[in-house]
């Protein structure tokens, strides 16, 4: 399967943007695979982020997992004030204390201003933006997460196969 859409100026990009090699991860951040390579990846980018353009597209499995969805919010709203991945950090870094309560710290946390956060929780756009990657997801042929991709196609592989790969180019 293909990534569709391509990555676009809409999506949560970390990295090199023209570099030759651009992963993109669905996503759930109460998904403990997800968990689990969050450190990989994050020692992946502070080794090869000069060389590597990483996307990030929420995939909440909201029937499993209570506070996917929230999260995904509470990251896009962070995004608002641009704290995305500093949010998509520190929910993944306290990914078993996951809740409403959890949001409203880190947003403090991280100095974001806590109004506008919580107003941009609420916000249509910032739902929409959930939505569309979810259903970009849905029609990329995403069924777990987390889902990768290199260069539009498909990783059948976690996150230690994926840097293992990189390593290997």
């Amino acid at each position: 399967m293909s990534l569709k859409p391509r990555v676009n100026d809409k999506d949560r990009i970390q990295g090199n943007g023209s570099a030759d090699v651009t992963i993109v991860e669905y996503g759930d951040y109460q998904c403990p695979h997800c968990g689990a390579a969050h450190p990989i990846l994050k020692k992946m980018m502070a080794e090869l982020g000069s060389q590597i353009r990483f996307v990030f597209r929420n995939f909440p499995l909201s029937e499993m997992h209570e506070y996917a969805r929230p999260a995904a919010l509470a990251a896009e709203a962070a995004a608002e004030q641009g704290k995305f991945w500093e949010m998509h950090d520190a929910i993944y870094e306290n990914q078993s204390s996951l809740s409403t309560r959890l949001f409203m710290d880190l947003a403090e946390r991280l100095g974001l201003d806590v109004d506008n956060f919580k107003s941009a929780l609420q916000d249509q756009s910032v739902d929409e933006k959930v939505e569309g990657d979810f259903e970009s997801g849905m029609m990329s042929g995403v069924n777990g997460t987390p889902t990768f991709f290199v260069n539009g196609e498909k990783f059948d592989g976690g996150a230690e196969d994926l840097v293992r790969m990189l390593h290997e180019n």
